[in-house]
Formats: C-alpha cells, structure tokens, sequence
C-alpha cells in the first residue's frame, strides 16, 4: 500500500532540493519546506491529535516570474502529492457563469487517483507484460490453424508442427523485436460512451461533465477491433491487463486519503479577488468578494462530493500567490485572510540571479539550448561574457518594458538563437562560441528601440 504521508525529508534538506532547481527566494523555500515537514510531523501524532492540527496555509507576495509557481511545484514532486494549480480570477461566485470553487477539490481528486493508479500500474508491470505476451502469441499462432504461420525471420511453420516449441521460437522472436513490425488484429476493451451534448450557459458545464462521468461508470465495455503492428499491440496489450490487475476500489480509497493528507492547491492570482475599496469599480467587481466567501468553506475545511466519493479538504495545503500591487492581502475578507497566517514576500530578481538562472540550476536554460542543439551534432559554448550581457540585457527590456522577472530570458534566448536554431540541420559537427559580442550584436537593435523590444522581447 502507498503511504498517504509524506516524505520524512528535514526542512534544510527541503530547501537543499528547492534549490537545485530555483535560484534565491530563501524565505519562501524555508516557509515551505516548514509547511511540508509539518505534514510528516502531523501524520506522526496520535489519531486523537493528528485530526486536530491544520495546515498552515501561505500567501506568496511578488511579481511575475519571480518563481512562485515553480516553489509550489517543486515542493508537490517532494511530497509525491496531488497538486493542481488554478487562477483564483477563473472561478465565480455562486449565480454566475464559470466555474465554481467545488471544482478545484474534484480536479485534484482526479488527479490523486490517476497519480495512485499510475503507481499501482507499475507494480504489477512485470505480470501484466507476460499477461500480454501470452495473448499476443495466441494472436500470432492461434490453436487451430488450418494455414501454416511464416514469418520473415522465422522458418514457415505447419500446422502439425509441435505447438509448444513453435510458441518457445515465436516468443523469442518477439522478445528480441523481430516481429514488431509484422501486422496483426487485435480485440480491446473500449468504454461505450453514448453521445452526450453539453450545453453552454449556467452550470451546464459543470452538470454535463458530471453526467458524462457517472454514465462512464455505469456502462458496461466493448470489444473492439483493430489492426495495429506488434510493438504497439504489446503496449496496448500490456496497458490493458495492468488495468486488470489493479483494484480501482483500493486506487480510489489510496487516492482520496492522499488528496485529504497530502493533496496541495496552488492558488494563484489570489490578488486579482481582493476587493478594492472605494475604487468605484464596475462589472466584475460585484463578484470579487462573493468568490473570497465560496473559496473560505474550501479552505477553512470542507466536505466535497466528487464522482470518486466525498473529499475532505481539512488538511489540504493552500498555497496562494499575487503580485499584490494594487491590492493588498488586508483587503481580502478577515474570515480569509485568517485562513492564511503565513505571508512571505518574495523578492526581485536582480542583474546577478538571471546569471545564477542561466547557469546554475540542474534546468538551467543554457544548459536546455546546449543539449537541444547537441541533437543536430552542434557544439555551443557561452563564454561568462555572454552570460553577463545575456542578464544585463534581461534587467534593461524588464526596467524599460514590463517587469516579467525570469520568463524575459526565454524570450532574450529564443531571439539569440534564432539563426543558429534555424540552421542547426545544415551545420553537423559545427563548434559555436557565444561571446558578449555576437549577444550585443543580435540584440543591440531590438534593445535600442523600445517599440520593437515590445513587441519582440
């Protein structure tokens, strides 16, 4: 059985892991770190206890591309838990067309289960290919045949032929890929699904995703047939009995206790729903304060129904984000703000971060492009000069433009490289040196002309 709890990993190991991935942001990683290892902590008290204890929900403050997301994200891969990231500014308040609040709970629900599915598959992986293999090979040599069986890499076999040893030579064949190219028609279990239309409009949507997956419950599987080539057919083969294997009761009943103790929302835009006081605002505005009051009960700890069973959401970490420019985290309801006791500010990128961006972490963007590119057999180097000018350049476009923190990089790299990306085909065996002059010289124009560097930086 897979255990709901979370991995046993210390704070500073937390932070450790954090960072080999982002750079900076120390506050935030250690405001997580603490939060995840609270998790272990609770699962370690006793079952009177352990009910008890909240989570402490956390509000990350900073502008874009900062590294909000990616703190979030990397700290569920840690945990091995459900995470699903939303924009608070999707959903509605009850009444309204959208989405609503409910729906954050069933997502992650859905999630948990074909996380734990997935798990679950990869244990009985072994069997479940043998399982394939045996059926695959009373594909290819049924037990009555009038016809001999042939194969290209096999000697034509007849019918009286013993058909215990031709099974032992067509699986080796087959194990050492020889027949996968060979054509053959497979039966497959497919889910019989009548046409549903979903209508637009006021929770229709929501009603018809719901109607489809009760329906998907209830009726029964049909075989159907199709002609694909043996390697496929293996995949599929496998696939299908691996899903045999697995009790979807246990899969559910594994899922829902990790979405209740482990699962993490990633809340993000929550400053786009503070109410903005005296800011004689219109139109969506009416709304603001209506979703804050649905998001409370989901936070604060709920009882959800999805298609899987009821989901409590007691113990689910909510970790939301915003700028918070204009809005200000006081401006939220009191009820919701009480609901997030911990607030972390994240800084700035500076001149120095993009250089440690680009270079230091094990998905370190010059690293990407180098390893893209080593595809083609072509050699690119950046001497620390480029590197520099790479960065100064992202701070001036981000000063002069808007301030989009880390993503300018991609859209300075994409810029950069585009003739050598472009060319990388016709250049085998080709070395290139990237120098601060040949940066300054792509970039210079585009830099110089704020109008263009808004358009194409």
């Amino acid at each position: 059985m897979t255990s709901p709890a979370p991995t046993g990993l210390t704070p500073a190991q937390i932070v450790v892991e954090l960072d080999r991935y982002i750079v900076g942001q120390r506050r935030a990683k250690r405001a997580v770190a603490i939060a995840l290892r609270n998790r272990w902590r609770r699962q370690m008290l006793p079952a009177e206890l352990r009910d008890e204890v909240a989570p402490k929900n956390i509000i990350m403050i900073g502008p874009t591309g900062v590294g909000k997301t990616e703190v979030a994200r990397r700290l569920a891969k840690l945990a091995q838990a459900p995470f699903l990231k939303v924009e608070a500014s999707k959903y509605t308040e009850v009444g309204y067309v959208g989405r609503d609040v409910e729906s954050m709970v069933r997502d992650l629900t859905e999630l948990g289960v074909t996380m734990v599915k997935a798990e679950l598959m990869a244990e009985v992986k072994d069997k479940a290919e043998q399982l394939a293999e045996d059926r695959l090979l009373d594909v290819l040599l049924p037990h009555r045949s009038t016809e001999p069986f042939s194969s290209g890499s096999l000697e034509q076999v007849s019918p009286d032929a013993s058909r215990e040893s031709t099974l032992e030579k067509l699986r080796a064949q087959l194990r050492a890929g020889k027949l996968d190219e060979r054509m053959v028609e497979l039966e497959t279990q497919q889910q019989a699904m009548p046409m549903v239309e979903i209508l637009s409009g006021q929770g229709m949507e929501e009603m018809g995703i719901q109607l489809k997956d009760m329906l998907s419950n209830i009726l029964p599987s049909r075989t159907k047939r199709r002609r694909v080539r043996v390697a496929e057919a293996r995949r599929l083969l496998a696939q299908e009995e691996a899903g045999k294997l697995v009790d979807m009761e246990e899969v559910v009943a594994q899922a829902i206790r990790r979405v209740e103790n482990s699962g993490i929302v990633f809340l993000d835009e929550l400053d786009k729903i503070a109410g903005r006081q005296g800011g004689g605002h219109g139109g969506p505005d009416v709304s603001r304060e209506g979703v804050q009051r649905d998001l409370l009960p989901i936070v604060e700890g709920s009882a959800v129904t999805t298609k899987y069973g009821i989901v409590r959401t007691d113990h689910v970490l909510f970790i939301a984000a915003g700028a918070f420019h204009v809005a200000k985290p006081s401006d939220l309801i009191p009820e919701l703000q009480g609901r997030f006791p911990i607030r972390v500010e994240l800084e700035p990128l500076t001149r120095d971060d993009f250089v440690r961006i680009l270079t230091e972490p094990e998905n370190a963007l010059i690293r990407q492009y180098v390893e893209l590119l080593r595809t083609e057999r072509v050699t690119l180097r950046f001497l620390p000069e480029a590197v520099e000018a790479i960065a100064e350049i992202a701070m001036q476009v981000n000063a002069s433009t808007e301030n989009i923190g880390a993503r300018r990089l991609y859209t300075i790299m994409e810029r950069l490289l585009d003739e050598i990306s472009f060319d990388a085909p016709d250049m085998p065996g080709k070395e290139l040196t990237i120098d601060a002059e040949y940066v300054r010289l792509r970039l210079s124009d585009v830099v110089r002309d704020q109008d263009l560097s808004r358009y194409i930086l």
